[in-house]
């Protein structure tokens, strides 16, 4: 065909030009690539750059639907695995069309492309108008997890058409929540577009948290289209809220060498899985792992980083099972290729990086230990908070590290307290409500015989395992959520909060819900607005003092007013001796002041016992109490000397001259 030229090796992907669309694919060890047009012959790509394979295909424009046939050996014992009877996505579609389910026919001999799982060129037109990335600083950031479809499918103001989409994520009374809340960013669960797992499928169920991506450039369809997504990204910005997406590039859907052959496993599995005697390792735990150590994974990846940032203005990403992306050699490694490419590189230089910072390989808890750009989730917070405040012995010290950032974990390499992601609850695990309702997990519904999800869950039913309408436990838990809270805006560090905890949002009792697109996931959003008004409290005080926002961290130092800029209390006023740290001391209090010598200090008293007095410090004539979780209504009142302290409550108080 005259219309069919060499065309070039760059830009990966599908390109259009003036003339028409050139096509440019990596493989190292396929023997024969083809170009399929949908309703077209294949066409050979004969023109190859190294090992980029490349052809120009002139009068083509966006819509084209294509994909790529791969020969070469079927070779496992040496990681080769080509099957020229599978159509394979390209690893840069912009597009994937439909939505990607399990089907028997993506794996063994059988023809696929009948499934219609095309990629689609596009232009990537859009008017992004004066948007640009937020940048909010680290030290002012309170981040708010959610799932697109999870947040959007019940709110009564959102039209019925476009609940559950990227549209609704744009919707004006999403973004006012937000800004009500006193949230910064918006962190979303996958957005990549991803496949139902076969096991999943066979249940009856899908994937619905999304954590098993097949396209690291094109936007899951099932929400919407890319161009609903960068207007739900504009409009969040124009609200001041930033975007930041959960990235998963430890591995995609392709799963072991039983699942599915769609794309990269196709085209070369030997470059891009990483392998051991031919067979996938599995430090992700999902079948396969990516290689990022080969320059063209390392690429891709990369490219496809700058991508969301440059064309769909997101603000950051969050890691998933970051661990597995500084594996290199014989192990983690913090100078990783990856972590080198990422931090040197300009266009990511300004945009948020979030570790979780845990995968399940050999050595594969990494809190602490990632690039000082990075900052991480933190699971001691989430667990060392809520054994404390179920009244668990021994846990003050553990609460005080905690409080002041988890210096044990981040205080090294220049980083901050921002390091430290402080969370209570997350998508993968128990809701804050569930936290307070429920001793143990109750997964059936995810067909895997309760054997899923956390087994401890460092939780407590307060009387009564799950839903009660007795008074005095509803009391008890809702008074235990706000103590939770407060902890978590009062501690050092970088807040994350869950969606839907703001409204007592309870999944039954199901602490791994990534199957369940049901109203066990999606928001009530008929929920009692009591707790919103009371986080939206806390993150205006947070905002209105930075003492509780340092950007270095406290080791109790004297200022040059003779105070020590952390001071820790006993509910009599004394300072703990050892014996105190290492018994029973529910009640702990903190007096904490600028670390600079500046302006500025509060008096914050956690107490997760009964009643008691408390007498307040003498470094001050008197104390303004501005908040009390117990009585989230509290008007500010002066005290001098002493006061009574509920149980299972936090005080803030102010000094006065």
């Amino acid at each position: 065909m005259d219309r069919v030229t060499a065309g070039r090796p760059y830009p990966m992907g599908a390109t259009i030009d003036g003339a028409g669309v050139n096509f440019a694919v990596f493989s190292a060890h396929a023997t024969a690539l083809e170009l399929c047009l949908d309703g077209q012959a294949p066409l050979p790509i004969t023109a190859r750059s190294g090992d980029i394979w490349h052809v120009h295909v002139a009068g083509l424009g966006a819509g084209a639907r294509y994909g790529f046939r791969a020969h070469g050996p079927w070779e496992p014992a040496r990681g080769h695995r080509f099957n020229p009877a599978k159509l394979l996505i390209d690893p840069y579609a912009r597009e994937i069309t439909g939505r990607m389910r399990w089907h028997p026919d993506l794996a063994g001999p059988a023809d696929s492309a009948g499934l219609g799982h095309w990629s689609v060129v596009t232009d990537g037109a859009f008017d992004w108008g004066a948007d640009r990335a937020r940048c909010v600083p680290l030290a002012e950031t309170v981040i708010y997890e959610a799932h697109v479809k999870a947040l959007t499918r019940l709110h009564p103001a959102i039209p019925e058409a476009d609940r559950g989409s990227y549209r609704a994520l744009g919707h004006p009374a999403i973004i006012q929540h937000l800004q009500d809340l006193g949230v910064t960013t918006l962190e979303l669960l996958p957005v990549h577009a991803y496949i139902d797992d076969r096991f999943v499928t066979e249940r009856g169920l899908v994937n619905h948290w999304g954590y098993n991506s097949i396209g690291f450039f094109a936007a899951e369809s099932r929400h919407g289209s890319l161009t609903d997504l960068k207007s739900a990204v504009k409009a969040l910005h124009a609200g001041g809220i930033e975007v930041v997406l959960d990235v998963v590039y430890n591995h995609t859907g392709e799963g072991d060498a039983f699942g599915p052959t769609l794309s990269l496993r196709g085209l070369d599995n030997a470059s891009y899985y990483r392998l051991a005697g031919g067979h996938d390792l599995n430090d992700a735990g999902t079948g396969n792992t990516l290689n990022l150590s080969h320059p063209a994974v390392l690429r891709l990846v990369m490219d496809s980083l700058r991508y969301w940032v440059e064309e769909v203005h997101v603000d950051g990403f969050r890691f998933d099972l970051a661990p597995v992306l500084g594996r290199a050699g014989h192990g983690f490694d913090p100078n990783a290729p990856f972590f080198a490419a990422l931090m040197q590189d300009p266009v990511l230089a300004r945009v948020k990086l979030i570790a979780e910072p845990w995968d399940l390989g050999p050595g594969g808890y990494r809190l602490g230990q990632f690039p000082g750009r990075f900052v991480e989730w933190n699971d001691r917070f989430r667990d060392g908070v809520r054994k404390f405040w179920r009244g668990d012995a021994g846990m003050a010290a553990d609460l005080a590290e905690r409080l002041l950032g988890s210096a044990g974990q981040f205080d090294h390499s220049r980083r901050a307290p921002q390091a430290s992601v402080n969370y209570l609850t997350a998508h993968d695990g128990f809701t804050l409500e569930d936290v307070v309702s429920y001793r143990q997990k109750r997964n059936m519904s995810n067909g895997e015989m309760n054997r899923d999800g956390h087994h401890e869950n460092q939780s407590d039913n307060l009387g009564v395992e799950g839903p009660s309408a007795e008074p005095g436990v509803l009391d008890a838990r809702a008074r235990r959520k706000r103590a939770m809270l407060a902890t978590l805006m009062l501690a050092q560090g970088t807040p994350l909060l869950l969606a839907g905890d703001e409204l007592g949002h309870s999944q039954r009792g199901n602490n791994n819900a990534y199957a369940q697109d049901n109203e066990t996931t999606w928001v009530n959003w008929a929920g009692e607005r009591g707790l919103a008004r009371f986080i939206a409290r806390l993150t205006a005080l947070r905002a209105a003092h930075p003492v509780l926002r340092q950007t270095r961290f406290l080791h109790g130092e004297v200022r040059p007013d003779g105070l020590a800029n952390v001071i820790w209390r006993r509910a009599d006023g004394a300072v703990p001796g050892p014996e105190d740290w290492r018994g029973d001391l529910a009640c702990l209090g903190l007096e904490l002041r600028a670390g600079d010598g500046g302006a500025g200090a509060l008096y914050c008293v956690f107490n997760a016992g009964g009643p008691c007095r408390l007498t307040l410090p003498d470094t001050a004539p008197g104390w303004t109490l501005i908040l009390s979780s117990a009585d989230p209504d509290l008007a500010p009142a002066l005290h001098h000397g002493a006061l009574d302290l509920p149980g299972q409550s936090v005080f803030v108080l102010e000094p006065q001259p």
